[in-house]
């Protein structure tokens, strides 16, 4: 049906509001609000999709069934344990895959010249792609996310690349409560990766709203800063936070300490042919070497 890479992801088509994406042996059809261009492939292709996602219908999956309860893949160099919840999100964000690599390798790199492993806080850390690549690299790492499941979920996926030992704190908890206490241990850390919501809930019901939220806590992240910094790592899945934006707010959060910002698009990617397909922002301050 579709032609094997050799990273289990890919980008196979998208447009009229959907994308198609392989993720290992199973094809899926789910919403992407950016693709308002024409699909390339033609239906007959996108019918043959194991399973669709449809948020018009309801927020229902249609041939749910055709998927199993878990799967793995590999991209990027990381495992993750897959599964479809009910909300159309499989425990993976691939449009993150650039941010994973460049994480690590920065990582790697930072390590070796400081001769010991650099702190890595990782905020909204979802199901721990960010975590995992900062580990891959040599980190020692903080894992924060509300949610108890998703942080468990980023644990099996710990142990899916060997990592069951590594030297990761996680943690379950509402942001800002969590950064306030570390500045009251005086725990600082060299690098911080966040990927807000638009809305969130804490485990006791915190309210998190990424245009009341993030200035505040960009603010108490720089407060964790090392002496040492190595770079702050900022997204979003927001519509209407552009690169310019998270760039714009990072350079203000981080005046005064040097270094460098930058910015970009995530993109969804596969095969040359295909229309890369934007999902989110980033922004990076990074110190300069």
């Amino acid at each position: 049906m579709f032609n094997p890479a050799p990273d289990d992801y890919a980008l196979l088509d998208s447009g009229d509001g959907k994308k198609l994406e392989r993720f290992g042996p199973y094809v899926l059809a789910r919403p992407c609000s950016q693709a308002v261009w024409k699909p390339a492939l033609p239906e007959t292709v996108w019918a043959q999709a194991h399973a669709t996602f449809d948020r018009a219908d309801g927020n229902q999956w249609h041939n749910r069934a055709a998927l199993p309860a878990e799967w793995k893949i590999s991209t990027a160099g990381i495992t993750f344990k897959l599964s479809g919840t009910d909300f159309g999100h499989l425990g993976i964000f691939p449009e993150q895959r650039a941010q994973w690599e460049w994480v690590r390798e920065t990582v790697r790199a930072a390590c070796a010249d400081r001769g010991r492993p650099v702190q890595v806080l990782n905020l909204f850390a979802y199901s721990g792609g960010s975590t995992l690549a900062a580990a891959l690299g040599g980190a020692e790492v903080c894992h924060l996310d509300a949610s108890k499941g998703m942080v468990q979920w980023a644990r099996d996926n710990a142990a899916l690349n060997s990592l069951q030992d590594h030297p990761i704190r996680w943690i379950t908890d509402d942001a800002h409560k969590f950064l306030c206490r570390e500045a009251r241990r005086e725990r600082r850390y060299d690098a911080v990766i966040l990927d807000p919501p638009t809305f969130g809930r804490g485990q006791n019901n915190e309210m998190y709203k990424i245009e009341k939220d993030l200035p505040e806590t960009l603010r108490l992240c720089r407060e964790l800063l090392s002496a040492e910094p190595l770079f702050i790592l900022l997204s979003a899945h927001t519509p209407g936070y552009s690169p310019v934006v998270l760039q714009n707010v990072l350079g203000q959060a981080a005046a005064g300490l040097g270094g460098a910002t930058a910015s970009g698009e995530m993109l969804l990617s596969g095969a040359p042919e295909v229309l890369p397909t934007p999902c989110g922002a980033y922004g990076r301050w990074v110190i300069e070497r």
